[in-house]
This record gives structure tokens, sequence and C-alpha cells, in this order.
């Protein structure tokens, strides 16, 4: 499985992006706003770097169900992930906006400014087959 997220409008609330997987529009996604060109991470306002992280499935005490969760993202010093340590990494669940998020990515089937719906039916549609291709081998998401 193959997943892109490319980042389409940017305020200073959030941004909103499409994520596709193997090419194949799959969902809308919610995160923190982008921060400006050489700005540092601010750990739950401003979102990841663009770039590519492995995906992986673990358990979330915060959340207590099994989510994805996004490795080797970079945050200064640190890299949320590293260890699989629950809640100190980004993960993939649902959430209408900005506020439901601290650097995560909800998803969502409708998009509004600054916004996201259905995320829950997004998610339930998006994460059986995540996991699948998780336990299958490596997946990676690709994030522009």
């Amino acid at each position: 499985m193959r997943l892109e997220l490319h980042r389409t409008t940017f305020t200073k609330e959030s941004t909103i992006g499409e994520l596709s997987v193997d090419g194949v529009f799959e969902c809308f996604v919610c995160e923190d706003p982008v921060r400006p060109v050489g700005a540092p991470k601010v750990f739950g306002k401003t979102a990841i770097p663009a770039g590519i992280y492995a995906v992986r499935v673990t358990y979330s005490n915060r959340f207590l169900r099994r989510l994805p969760l996004l490795v080797n993202v970079p945050d200064g010093d640190i890299h949320f992930g590293d260890l699989l340590i629950d809640d100190c990494g980004v993960r993939i669940h649902s959430g209408n906006t900005a506020a439901d998020t601290e650097g995560c990515l909800l998803v969502g089937l409708d998009k509004k400014p600054d916004f996201v719906g259905r995320s829950r039916d997004a998610f339930s549609r998006f994460f059986p087959r995540l996991q699948d291709a998780v336990a299958a081998g490596p997946v990676l998401l690709t994030i522009r």
C-alpha cells in the first residue's frame, strides 16, 4: 500500500490535504498549520514536516485502541515514534479541526475551511485496509 498526502489548503488555523491510497483518492486530512520555512516545530501547534514516514499500527493508551502511528517524525532534537512509545507519536485518527489534534492527521470525507467532516466514517473505511497492509509488509506515507 502506497499512501500519499498532498497538502492543498493552508490557513493560520489548519492545513487541509487529500490522502490517496495507491494513487486513488481516499479522504481529506486536517492537520495543524504548516509552519513558515525555517521556523521551529511547535509541539501540538504545527504540522509535521513534509517527508516520507513509515506507518505502523500500535495500541494507543490515549485512545484505548489500535491506531496508525507515523514513525520517525522529527521534532527538533527528538524523533516521535523512534521507540514506538505511545502518545509521543503522530497518529492518524478521527477528528474535525486542528483543535482535535496535537500534530496528528485527522481524516474526513468532507471538507470546509479548517474542517473535515464525517471523520469516523472515513476512518472506519480506511483503517481496516491499512491494518491489513501493515500486517503484510512495510507501508510508507509520503507527505508533500
